[in-house]
């Protein structure tokens, strides 16, 4: 049987930290608490779990904290886990089970991310595999009989253990000010991060959000060394911002631009968003729709559904509204998306 270490990074979480620990105690052979700086009973709550609690200078680099947390294990495995994660009762039992027969060449666990609170992630399902449980030690053997070569890929095993994200609010303001000052600093991010800067100002960022990211994301736009894929999740910030910030000029710049390629509900809903605005309804349901039923999301799922569903809806109330005989038509279809946008709900399914 393996052991295993928990590495948990924490500040001013005392109002989850024993629910998540509760659940994780009778699994893990270790539990290690990094502390980056509460003013609230977080430490004492660790104190009756573990006695191996450490202190750490917040620098705004989550990694480095990781990194820390991770030099204090001295298990086989690490387990990272989040103070506002929860795993039930069966899947406590399943974790126990992994732990008493994992093939130790496996190193790396990934386990099923439930999002409970759909508004509070960036996110477009309600489960995703994540990495959970990692090899603290990790061995690299030669392959292949002739023209040998060391293995550099992981052996990576998928549990169907599901943990449960429970957040009592969204972070996203702190991962934003975050990533403004990397780019401030000319900090290169990765593809991924790049990736998930752009999906949470799309989901929760304000006009000086969007103002202190233009200048990154047009530099990627008009940059020939950026993939496609790429250009197109800048095209989608760059919509946004310029419609948030009043300039029709370069909003129609990167909306029309990015039609002439392959359109993204991204794209649909934010010149709906913009007819809707100058109370053009007509021209504003038709984009709503192409967003909700002609084309696909790339960053952001709700463009393709209840946020376009209820902009469709929105048009149809306001063109009953305006009709000379209140026509029963419009009235009809407002009640049609209405009811498909409450009905609405992300995929299960792992993306």
């Amino acid at each position: 049987m393996i052991t295993i270490s928990l590495c948990m990074i924490v500040k001013n979480e005392e109002a989850f930290l024993a629910r998540c620990l509760n659940t994780l105690k009778d699994i893990m052979d270790e539990i290690i608490i990094v502390d980056t700086g509460s003013t609230d009973s977080t430490r004492q709550i660790a104190a009756t779990f573990t006695d191996k609690i450490y202190d750490y200078t917040w620098i705004d680099d989550f990694s480095d904290a990781r990194n820390y947390s991770f030099s204090k294990a001295t298990m086989d495995y690490i387990y990272v886990a989040d103070a506002d994660e929860v795993l039930d009762e069966t899947n406590i039992h399943a974790f126990i089970n992994l732990k008493k027969c994992m093939d130790e060449r496996v190193e790396i666990v990934q386990m099923k991310y439930k999002n409970d609170v759909a508004d509070n992630n960036v996110q477009n399902s309600i489960l995703e595999y994540r990495p959970k449980l990692f090899k603290r030690l990790r061995n690299f053997t030669w392959t292949d009989p002739v023209h040998e070569t060391v293995r550099l890929e992981p052996i990576i095993f998928d549990s169907d253990i599901v943990v449960n994200h429970c957040p009592a609010g969204i972070h996203v303001s702190r991962d934003l000010a975050i990533f403004e000052k990397c780019i401030n600093k000319g900090t290169a991010l990765s593809k991924r991060i790049r990736n998930m800067y752009a999906r949470e100002l799309l989901i929760s960022g304000d006009s000086d959000n969007f103002a202190n990211a233009i200048p990154y994301f047009e530099n990627i736009y008009e940059s020939p060394d950026y993939s496609q894929d790429i250009r197109k999740e800048a095209a989608c910030v760059l919509t946004r911002g310029y419609r948030l910030l009043n300039n029709p000029d370069n909003f129609f710049k990167y909306a029309l631009k990015d039609m002439t390629d392959s359109p993204c509900s991204e794209i649909c809903f934010e010149l709906g968003e913009y007819y809707f605005n100058i109370n053009d309804y007509e021209e504003a349901a038709l984009w709503y729709y192409n967003a909700s039923f002609e084309t696909e999301c790339i960053l952001n799922i709700h463009c393709s559904g209840d946020y376009s569903l209820n902009g469709l809806a929105g048009c149809y109330k306001a063109l009953y509204e305006l009709s000379d005989r209140l026509s029963p038509e419009y009235c009809e279809t407002y009640h049609k998306y209405k009811e498909m946008a409450e009905n609405w709900s992300l995929p299960s399914e792992l993306y």
